[in-house]
C-alpha cells in the first residue's frame, strides 16, 4: 500500500479571464478544516465585492475528507471542477478557493467549467509540491544503558523523535513509516527488557 502523499509547501495562485469575467484562483497548504475557514475568511474581507466564492478541499493522507462548494453558481459548474483538478494533481492537504468578479456575459455552464478547472489548474502548476509520509506512532519505554540500541535502530529505519523523555526509564514515541511500522515494532518488542507501551495511527 502507498504510504506517501503531496501537498503543496506555500500559497499560490492563478488567474483566468473569459468575456469580461475574472477568475482568481489561490491554493493553500492546509491541514484542519479550522484553517480551511481561516483561509476563506481572509479571503471574503479581501474580495468582499467579488460574486462568487467558489471552493473546494481535500484533507488527510489518505484524502479521506473533501468538500466541494458552487458558492451561488451553476451546480457542479465550480465546486466540482476545482476538486477535480486537486484530484488530477494528486495532492491532499489543501484548499483551492476561486474568486469571480461577474463581466457582465454569462459564459454558460460549460464556459463556467472550463474556467473554474483552468484558473485552479494554474495556481496548482505554480506550486512546489512536497512528498510526505505517512506515518504511525509507537511509545517505547526502556532502560538507559539500551539507548545506543534503540538510536540506532531509529537511524537505521530514519524514525522521527515525537516526543521523549529520561528518567530513570526514558520513554520516547517515535513516528514510523506506514510500510515499515509491523517490522519495527517486532524489533522492538524483542528488546528486552524494552517494552512497546501503545501503537496509535
Amino acid at each position: 500500500m502507498k504510504d506517501t502523499y503531496q501537498m503543496i509547501e506555500a500559497p499560490t495562485e492563478g488567474f483566468y479571464k473569459e468575456k469580461g469575467s475574472k477568475f482568481l484562483a489561490f491554493a493553500y497548504p492546509v491541514r484542519t478544516e479550522k484553517e480551511v475557514k481561516a483561509c476563506q475568511e481572509a479571503l471574503r474581507k479581501k474580495y468582499y465585492d467579488a460574486r462568487h466564492h467558489c471552493y473546494a478541499f481535500m484533507l488527510g493522507p489518505r484524502h479521506q475528507s473533501y468538500r466541494a462548494s458552487d458558492d451561488g453558481e451553476p451546480k457542479h459548474s465550480a465546486g466540482d471542477p476545482i476538486l477535480g483538478q486537486i484530484r488530477a494533481f494528486d495532492l491532499t492537504n489543501v484548499l483551492v478557493v476561486v474568486v469571480r468578479y461577474f463581466g457582465g456575459t454569462k459564459l454558460g455552464v460549460g464556459g463556467l467549467i472550463n474556467a473554474y478547472k483552468t484558473a485552479t489548474a494554474e495556481a496548482l502548476q505554480a506550486a512546489t509540491v512536497a512528498e510526505k509520509l505517512i506515518t504511525s506512532e509507537l511509545k517505547i519505554q526502556f532502560e538507559y544503558d539500551q539507548m545506543n540500541l534503540v538510536m540506532k535502530m531509529i537511524k537505521d529505519y530514519e524514525l522521527e523523535i515525537v516526543q521523549q523523555e529520561q528518567a530513570m526509564n526514558c520513554t520516547m514515541t517515535l513516528a514510523i513509516r506506514q510500510n515499515q511500522f509491523d517490522e519495527v515494532a517486532e524489533k522492538f518488542g524483542k528488546m528486552h527488557p524494552l517494552k512497546v507501551l501503545a501503537a496509535a495511527d
